[in-house]
């Protein structure tokens, strides 16, 4: 189990340049591109969804991964929450594995009883440009996310763009996050806290 946090930024698609330079300028480094394709399922009824649960299956360079995440708090665009996530062989879920690495037990309850009904919802596909470095004495991972959600709806596709930064704190102290954020803030024109996350992000392009 880890318990992510993460400050995301909403960016305007017109300044993601001027978001890399900054980093490029920070790191002295170019981004480290990274393709991710992500599943997310619930139950027709969205059963996880009202237990604050989201279940997804990536798709990334080294391989699928499956995730459960807890709702968490977001407030001022910081996002702390729960995580759990094993590898898997392919485009499928394994969910004895996930129940059995899963330590919270009402998440897991709820996953278990919805699993014979779980269908595919949404995706997010989008490029990942990455950079880890070392701010203020913490461990930082800053990712610039370009994409797009899509959701079928009685046949008819359904898509809204992904246009957004997250800071990730890997190790070390939360101030760091907010330091670099408001550093960031300052230097690329129009970015904002984003208190939605791209499953939330799913889940109101299906309803809309």
């Amino acid at each position: 189990m880890g318990i992510e946090r993460e400050i995301k930024l909403a960016l305007p698609s017109e300044q993601a340049h001027t978001a890399m330079h900054y980093f490029v300028e920070h790191t002295g480094e170019q981004a480290l591109d990274v393709p991710l394709a992500n599943i997310y399922f619930d139950t027709p009824s969205l059963a996880l969804t009202q237990a604050k649960v989201a279940l997804r299956l990536r798709k990334a360079p080294g391989g699928w991964l499956q995730t459960v995440k807890l709702a968490g708090t977001a407030e001022g665009g910081l996002h702390s929450r729960h995580e759990w996530e094993t590898p898997v062989a392919g485009e499928a879920l394994e969910l004895d594995v996930l129940l059995a690495a899963c330590s919270d037990a009402q998440a897991a309850d709820v996953l278990r009883r919805a699993a014979p009904q779980l269908v595919a919802l949404f995706r997010t596909d989008f490029t990942r440009k990455l950079w880890r470095f070392a701010y203020q004495g913490a461990r930082v991972e800053a990712a610039i996310d370009i994409g797009e959600v899509t959701a079928e709806v009685d046949g008819v596709l359904r898509r809204a763009p992904i246009s957004e930064i997250e800071l990730e704190l890997m190790d070390g102290d939360e101030s760091a996050l907010h330091a670099l954020a408001a550093e960031l803030s300052a230097c690329v024109p129009g970015l904002a806290p984003d208190n939605t996350n791209k499953a939330q992000r799913g889940y109101r392009l299906r309803t809309q």
